[in-house]
């Protein structure tokens, strides 16, 4: 289940150098993101206010890019002011098209493979990196599912063993939305040896008499970006938090579970495997707590790209 929806029919990407329309994009066969999911994606959610459209978290963004590429021995494309005025073309181009309204929320999706090359597993010398980005309309989640919060089912985490890089290579998060979606739930949690891991597309977030616990950061789980502003955001409303391993016994026995990714933000469970959480299956304190926190860094972020007091999150994507 998503929040990206209502997306343009045709909209305007970038492949290789070229903004063309997405039935219009083509890579070849041989591609090694094809054939062997040898590649990167990036996702980050750009929100609209009266100033413009700002990025947000942006440079943490790009440096998670930066990592998995490293990580897999990719040379990245560009620096971070190419990739944020990469960004900023295919924006313009899909609001001049009319696939993107000025003051709607977006995500941009950036998806780096190694490039083309005759198939062979180890890598191929002197071939360039495919690249493309493509820029959709954000519709978060509304109050009523903050409210009610969500249900999830749980399973046992059979990823590989690097699911820090930000790989294209999904198939067992794929697997995971897919027995949530057969079980009619919204999210996947899953536990490795008995242990908390994460999401099929989301970190998890386990409350208990107040404080805030998270699996620590680690090659079993993906940093989202949510995870460092989460750990802000506790600092700033006073609720203790601590990065360990969380048995699964612990989070059945939750009084609070979140969920969080850039396009559910925050999100509470309500629900796991048919039981209620906590005392009576409904939101907590924590939970609105960090939420409304989460919207004034969004708030406080676009003020400062407007006002241009921090230039690392000034970035402004305007028609």
């Amino acid at each position: 289940m998503t929040a990206v929806c209502d997306a343009p029919l045709d909209p305007i990407v970038y492949l290789n150098r070229e903004l063309v329309p997405l039935s219009e994009a083509r890579v070849p066969v041989l591609d090694r993101g094809f054939i062997f999911g040898d590649g990167i994606y990036e996702v980050a959610p750009l929100y609209a206010h009266a100033g413009g459209r700002t990025p947000f978290r942006f440079a943490h963004h790009l440096a998670r890019l930066a990592r998995s590429l490293e990580k897999i021995g990719i040379v990245n494309p560009f620096d971070a002011a190419g990739w944020r005025a990469l960004i900023e073309r295919v924006v313009a181009a899909n609001e001049a098209d009319g696939g993107l309204r000025v003051d709607q929320n977006a995500i941009a999706y950036v998806q780096v493979t190694r490039g083309v090359a005759k198939r062979g597993h180890a890598f191929p010398a002197g071939i360039q990196p495919t690249v493309f980005v493509m820029v959709s309309p954000l519709n978060l989640p509304g109050a009523a599912q903050r409210a009610q919060g969500v249900r999830c089912v749980s399973a046992e985490d059979r990823r590989w063993l690097n699911c820090d890089i930000k790989s294209v290579s999904l198939l067992g998060n794929v697997l995971m939305a897919q027995y949530a979606a057969e079980n009619d739930a919204f999210e996947t949690i899953q536990f490795r040896d008995g242990l908390l891991t994460e999401g099929s597309s989301s970190n998890v977030w386990v409350v208990k008499d107040g404080a805030l616990f998270a699996p620590p950061r680690s090659q079993k789980i993906l940093e989202g970006i949510r995870y460092g502003l989460i750990e802000e955001l506790t600092q700033e409303c006073g609720i203790r938090f601590e990065a360990r391993e969380i048995a699964e016994a612990e989070l059945r026995a939750a009084d609070e579970i979140l969920v969080s990714s850039a396009t559910k933000e925050l999100l509470p469970v309500t629900q796991l495997d048919g039981r209620p959480v906590g005392h009576d299956g409904k939101p907590g304190a924590v939970f609105a707590a960090l939420y409304a926190a989460y919207q004034r860094a969004k708030a406080k972020e676009a003020l400062e790209a407007q006002q241009g007091v921090n230039s690392e999150f000034r970035e402004r994507i305007i028609a």
